[in-house]
């Protein structure tokens, strides 16, 4: 029984090595991997609209467009997203380029003639025939094609498909893309009959960008899609997440704190929502690149 009890013990131990060395034998190679060093964003461009726009409109209409109590030129009470997201990216001014404007379609011309996104994109590549891929890049546009003018999704994404090609083209290596809200839900949209209609077409172009980013995805590649249409969806259902209370009607023109206010004017969101905008999307970016030692300077 003694031997029979040590011979039990010998086996259990030789089993019990082996696992150990099956173990080793597979992780040692991963071990042996040099870690792969994540770089920082270093340059942040900016394509887009008004959503976007940090005073390009301003400038060029010389103070007029838009005036105040809008904020400094922006189509807001205060700070916009990209802000908040240069911010947290920890860049200063002189590392952020913003070409959105105000009025701009994703195609060549915007509203009153200014450069659509197409445009901005691509005076920036005759420019920059290459770049650094350490740079993100953001484009947030296509209300416009909307709400003020008569382009189909279909031509949309053909234009959006241009602009992030060009962009690849010349080494962009992140991306960081914005979806469309629900258009038929804004304050200046909702009550009216083309509320259904606007719905839908924002539905039909998410689907659409979805569809596009997904087949410009390589593994060398990082673009990140910010779905703003669930976070404006989820903002009008539980206003109480954000600190909002009121999320269906404009807080330009009253006394309210509008702070509490998803919306500033019948399109435009409220400085507060564009610092939740610029939250999440640099949660996005940093999980999508791993940016996990970023940090960020202090917001004004």
């Amino acid at each position: 029984m003694k031997r029979s009890f040590r011979l039990s013990k010998t086996i259990l131990f030789l089993i019990a090595a082996s696992i150990i060395a099956v173990i080793v034998m597979v992780i040692s190679p991963q071990l042996r991997q040099p870690q792969k060093i994540v770089q920082p964003i270093n340059q942040l461009y900016i394509f887009g609209d008004s959503l976007s726009d940090v005073g390009n409109v301003f400038r060029a209409t010389g103070g007029q467009v838009p005036a105040a109590p809008y904020f400094q030129g922006r189509h807001s009470n205060g700070r916009v997203w990209v802000e908040e997201l240069a911010a947290k990216l920890n860049l200063s001014d002189d590392r952020v380029e913003n070409f959105a404007w105000g009025g701009a379609t994703t195609g060549i011309n915007g509203l009153n003639r200014v450069p659509g996104v197409l445009a901005q994109v691509e005076t920036f590549v005759q420019s920059n025939p290459k770049i650094d891929p350490q740079a993100l890049f953001v484009i947030w546009a296509g209300s416009n094609d909307y709400l003020f003018s008569t382009e189909t999704p279909i031509t949309s994404m053909k234009n959006l498909d241009r602009s992030l090609q060009s962009l690849l083209q010349i080494g962009a290596k992140r991306l960081l893309v914005a979806n469309l809200p629900d258009l038929g839900t804004l304050p200046a949209t909702r009550t009216t009959e083309t509320s259904t209609k606007l719905t839908n077409f924002a539905i039909e172009y998410n689907q659409d960008l979805k569809t596009i980013l997904d087949r410009l995805q390589k593994p060398e590649l990082t673009i990140t899609e910010l779905d703003v249409f669930k976070i404006y969806q989820t903002a009008i259902t539980n206003p109480q997440q954000f600190g909002f209370t009121n999320v269906t009607s404009a807080c330009l023109g009253s006394s309210a704190n509008c702070d509490r206010f998803l919306f500033w004017d019948g399109i435009h969101p409220t400085t507060a929502a564009h610092k939740v905008l610029g939250n999440l999307a640099f949660e996005q970016v940093q999980d999508a690149i791993g940016l996990r030692s970023v940090k960020s300077r202090p917001t004004s």
